[in-house]
């Protein structure tokens, strides 16, 4: 039987607006997390958003 992972908590992007799961990298950190990937953190940078 293989092994299932459990389950994960999950936020939206806020760049794209994709949902995302936890991630070990993100353990000390998750309340910060904003973005699902580099491309997204870089993007936002980039093009910071307009109020």
């Amino acid at each position: 039987m293989a092994h299932k992972k459990p389950h994960l908590p999950t936020k939206t992007c806020v760049v794209c607006g994709r949902p995302f799961a936890w991630r070990k990298k993100w353990e000390r950190d998750w309340d910060n997390v904003k973005f699902c990937s580099d491309r997204c953190r870089t993007s936002a940078k980039a093009d910071p958003p307009k109020p």
